[in-house]
């Protein structure tokens, strides 16, 4: 697809449905928003509504993913929601953003890796629009800084994590970006599994942004990482939750949880990607 940047998921000759941008001013309860994407993955799936990218904040909570393990849960100071997206202990709550991106990757290419990558990119040139670099490492999910810059050599620390699962080839779950969340709420978990390096932030590098500022740099290198398509308008919302697509129902049944990071209702052969 003309216009999309290096390592961009590439986008099959189907036209693909309208994107919708949707950001959240309030903060949004957990299972609220779990009930919302549910929802919505099942109208995608009836075919009566199109892909979305929802960006928004959560009260302090952690999260479980499907490797998660007991012992990684330090202090279970906030409430423990356990999710089937990939990957381990994670922690949200106001200053982060994040990003449930539910996308349709019948149309956009069967490739999970390919997607997750495109994640990646997507969060790697966001920070770069932000003036920090981010970086991919070898054997750990997620976006990291290294700290030399900031009279930290040798040190390194992570300002991004993803984790996705994936029904009937359409994703849900996503992104979670540091802005400037209270660094202290990480100390109750083993974030994402790994103990030999940290968390940081935007704020804690000591850029200085706001939350609608680092919506304008996430929609604004979209392409980069995903192509140009045709998205519709950013709607706000004023309350928790998303306003539903037409033909939004107010239930769905949930896809089966693998030992993999993703997990799928229709394949057990599904490629992995990697979690939080």
């Amino acid at each position: 697809m003309s216009g999309a940047g290096p390592g961009a998921l590439t986008c099959a000759t189907t036209v693909l449905p309208a994107r919708q941008w949707q950001i959240s001013e309030a903060l949004v309860p957990y299972p609220e928003a779990q009930a919302a994407m549910e929802a919505h993955v099942a109208a995608m799936l009836a075919g009566t509504a199109g892909e979305r990218v929802w960006l928004l904040e959560h009260p302090p909570l952690y999260t479980a993913g499907v490797s998660a393990r007991p012992e990684e849960l330090l202090e279970p100071r906030f409430p423990v929601f356990t999710t089937g997206r990939g990957g381990r202990y994670t922690y949200h709550g106001p200053g982060q953003r994040v990003a449930y991106v539910m996308l349709d990757l019948n149309r956009r290419g069967r490739d999970v890796r390919a997607y997750v990558q495109a994640l990646e990119s997507w969060l790697i040139a966001t920070l770069a629009r932000l003036g920090v670099c981010g970086e991919r490492r070898e054997g750990r999910v997620g976006i990291w800084v290294d700290l030399a810059p900031w009279g930290q050599p040798g040190h390194e620390a992570k300002i991004a994590a993803l984790g996705v699962r994936v029904r009937r080839w359409i994703t849900w779950h996503g992104v979670a970006l540091n802005v400037a969340p209270d660094l202290s709420h990480f100390a109750g978990i083993i974030p994402c599994g790994i103990r030999e390096h940290g968390v940081t932030s935007l704020a804690a590098l000591g850029c200085r942004v706001s939350l609608p500022e680092v919506d304008r740099a996430l929609q604004e290198t979209w392409s980069d990482a995903f192509g140009s398509d045709d998205a519709m308008p950013c709607v706000t919302s004023l309350t928790a939750s998303p306003a539903p697509a037409s033909g939004f129902s107010t239930s769905s049944s949930t896809s089966s949880s693998t030992s993999s990071s993703t997990s799928s209702s229709t394949s057990s052969s599904f490629p992995p990607a990697s979690g939080v």
